[in-house]
């Protein structure tokens, strides 16, 4: 096809959620029930790790981090794709699908670096309890959240700035419910293998690092809570890394399965929408409450506050 006199698009067509006969309302509901407990759970924990002071450690500092980051990973898309349904129009201006591009992999990238630090500051505080304190201080976290952050900004800059840069010629329907790598590059113009291969390179390098790193430290937690002499530490211990893990497990194997692949553009779109649901909407409402409100800290810091509150309207 000769680009040479190929008009820059302007807008794009959404094709939206997967479709199923007869549900696409329950569909469209569920999804924005489950953005309003995303908000609210991880609202929640950002509002009680600054108010608590009990709540001011280490730990629950990368899970606010985390919460940030589900809030505006989920934000970058769903009020668009709850905006389209509503009004039947499922376009979305060029601008405005680079920018819910770049903050989806910003937000998205970033989160692995956070989990990564969230099982690196477990493992200090079980499996080296009396140097945790000195390791973990204010000023170490403060610099390790803002690498994390840098980091995902930063590694993805260049490779949205080279698709922002593409011809979009051949077609404007793009087959997701978002701005997505491989629904984006399979309808623009040139030749898009270099930046599929960039696309490659950055997810392998983020996601089996951050794999490795993480899986790493929760071997040496189970080997640590295995010494344990008391079989309810044992127990209470396991129940926690094993809802970690459950969580881990839907994070990264949604992912492996949508983007580690060398070819984007040749794959199942239907398949990859259905998957990608996992990680942009289940995942990110289930953290909250696997990571915060399972925990008796966060538990008693939340009915206090709800105590307090009360006595003061009484």
């Amino acid at each position: 096809m000769n680009l040479s006199n190929c008009t820059r698009a302007t807008e794009f067509i959404l094709v939206g959620l997967p479709s199923v006969w007869g549900m696409q309302n329950m569909m469209h509901a569920g999804v924005f029930l489950l953005y309003l407990l995303c908000l609210m759970g991880n609202g929640l924990i950002i509002v009680m790790v600054i108010v608590d002071h009990h709540l001011r450690k280490p730990m629950y500092f990368f899970l606010s981090n985390l919460s940030v980051i589900d809030m505006g990973h989920t934000t970058a898309f769903i009020p668009k794709l709850l905006v389209n349904y509503l009004s039947a129009n499922n376009s979305i201006c060029f601008s405005c699908c680079i920018t819910q591009f770049y903050f989806y992999f910003f937000f998205g990238v970033t989160e692995f670096f956070i989990i990564t630090l969230i099982s690196l500051d477990r493992y200090l505080a079980i499996c080296h309890p009396l140097r945790y304190a000195t390791i973990m201080t204010s000023g170490v976290c403060l610099k390790l959240a803002i690498a994390a952050w840098f980091a995902g900004f930063f590694s993805i800059l260049s490779h949205v700035i080279m698709i922002a840069n593409l011809p979009y010629c051949m077609s404007k329907i793009i087959n997701h419910f978002f701005c997505d790598e491989g629904p984006v590059l399979k309808i623009a113009g040139g030749d898009v293998h270099v930046i599929e291969a960039l696309g490659f390179l950055i997810t392998v390098v983020v996601i089996m690092s951050s794999l490795l790193f993480t899986l790493i430290s929760y071997l040496f937690i189970i080997c640590t809570i295995l010494r344990m002499p008391s079989t309810i530490r044992q127990q209470r211990a396991f129940s926690t890394c094993a809802s970690h893990l459950i969580v881990i497990c839907i994070l990264y194997g949604s992912v492996f399965f949508v983007y580690l692949r060398p070819t984007l553009t040749n794959s199942s779109f239907s398949m990859m929408k259905s998957v990608s649901i996992l990680y942009t909407i289940v995942a990110p409402v289930l953290n909250p409450f696997i990571y915060t409100f399972r925990n008796n800290e966060v538990k008693e810091a939340v009915w206090k506050a709800l105590r307090k509150k009360n006595s003061s309207f009484s």
